[in-house]
């Protein structure tokens, strides 16, 4: 739980802004001067639809072994809002962040902000108060008016782009491409993680336009799978035998590669040793990204949400453990995804499903979630009336040695795990 004096900020926090999003710089920037511009040494800017959370993780990791005094912003978060602000291996803590958001109200004024605008001011503040050399933010909507983009990146990725946030981005890629290019800042390097999707043309003009560092992965830095692990090749640096990163899912290298190369790129150098990054991938763990908890009946935590996400958490599914084993799914979703998309996706790698409502206002509720994902699996969906109830249906349901997938949202996984009981405060 958080302390009192937290618990009564993020409640007024909440009170601030009558949407909880609501893009533009403006006020955010004018905040933030007033602030007297806090910023790391060092500024990593981490972009694109699926696999920020991951990327952060690395980088995080990574510097954090190479003994880099690191910040790491990200959203949202599982269990309380600490998580979202993090130096090394730590969570800031309740009185940082009260001291933080004070700092940000006095320096407020009239000024109206969102609660992420809100927390990505105090984010800044309590890495400053830390001495950080490198601060690590990731995106929280889009990038181009997202409240991080507040400050020039010293470098910057988007780890790759495809639909998500359509009522905020726009209906295609080349939309969505150009508002996370936005992050993208000239003569300092600009990397594009995915190698098995050519690089859009709006991200591509975007950043030839601003005059951007580009770096492309297949092109500029590349990776290989082997059997024991795997190689990655950047510019100037080859690293050799690494072992596969923790987090499970053949995307996973993709990530990992990312963040090596914005690492190099940055000139970080020290984070780009093998046998320091050999330890980072080891020892990464990020939370709801495939995450698995072994037992009689197999938990898998998972917060996909957007069919691209979805499609790769049922392919890791069945090159993991196999379509025959029995697998029920508790699932709940918010009401600006592609369920369907999402349904359809997972429908091969789910014999059951069970609907839950997310913690959140913008969740959909699990009797229409329900109807929507029989109608679209052509398998049962029971409704489940909390988190508890959620648990307590799968484990009745799968047999024993079969598998429980939850997923669908942060708002969604973080529930199901403190009914479970998995949630530590340290984590």
């Amino acid at each position: 739980m958080s302390s009192p004096a937290l618990a009564q900020w993020l409640e007024r926090l909440s009170s601030f802004s009558p949407q909880e999003i609501e893009l533009g710089l403006d006020r955010v920037s004018a905040v933030y001067r007033r602030m007297g511009s806090p910023r790391a040494a060092v500024v990593l800017t981490v972009g694109g639809t699926n696999g920020k959370g991951s990327t952060v993780g690395y980088l995080l990791s990574l510097l954090t072994c190479a003994g880099y005094r690191a910040g790491a912003y990200t959203s949202p978060h599982l269990h309380v809002y600490n998580e979202r602000v993090r130096i090394n291996d730590r969570l800031a803590t309740d009185d940082e962040l009260v001291t933080a958001f004070e700092r940000v109200e006095a320096a407020r004024n009239d000024t109206p902000l969102t609660y992420f605008e809100y927390g990505t001011l105090a984010a800044l503040a309590v890495f400053e108060a830390n001495g950080v050399d490198v601060s690590i933010l990731e995106v929280g909507l889009g990038g181009r008016l997202d409240a991080v983009n507040v400050i020039d990146a010293d470098a910057a990725i988007v780890t790759n782009v495809s639909l998500d946030h359509c009522d905020w981005l726009g209906n295609t890629i080349p939309e969505i491409a150009y508002e996370k290019a936005g992050i993208y800042r000239g003569g300092r390097p600009a990397v594009y993680g995915d190698r098995h999707q050519d690089a859009p043309a709006t991200l591509l003009s975007h950043a030839d336009k601003v005059g951007a560092e580009l770096i492309l992965a297949g092109r500029d830095y590349d990776w290989n799978d082997r059997d024991q692990g795997w190689s990655w090749q950047g510019r100037s640096t080859r690293l050799d035998h690494l072992p596969k990163p923790a987090l499970a899912g053949e995307f996973q290298l993709s990530n990992a590669a990312g963040a090596l190369a914005l690492l190099e790129a940055a000139g970080l150098d020290r984070a780009l040793d093998g046998s320091t990054a050999g330890k980072a991938l080891r020892s990464l763990d990020v939370p709801a990204r495939m995450q698995r908890v072994p037992g009689d009946r197999e938990w898998i935590f998972d917060v996909a949400h957007n069919p691209a996400a979805a499609l790769a958490l049922a392919e890791t599914l069945k090159a993991s453990r196999g379509e025959a084993l029995e697998t029920v799914a508790i699932i709940g979703m918010l009401d600006d995804k592609d369920i369907d998309s999402v349904v359809l996706h997972l429908r091969p790698a789910v014999d059951a499903w069970i609907a839950i409502t997310p913690d959140s206002p913008r969740a959909v509720p699990a009797a229409e979630l329900a109807r929507r994902v029989s109608n679209l699996s052509d398998k049962p969906c029971l409704i489940a009336e909390s988190a508890q109830a959620a648990v307590d249906y799968a484990s009745t349901m799968a047999p024993e040695g079969g598998r429980i997938l939850v997923t669908g949202s942060f708002f969604t996984v973080g529930p199901v795990q403190r009914a479970l009981g998995l949630y530590s405060r340290s984590a």
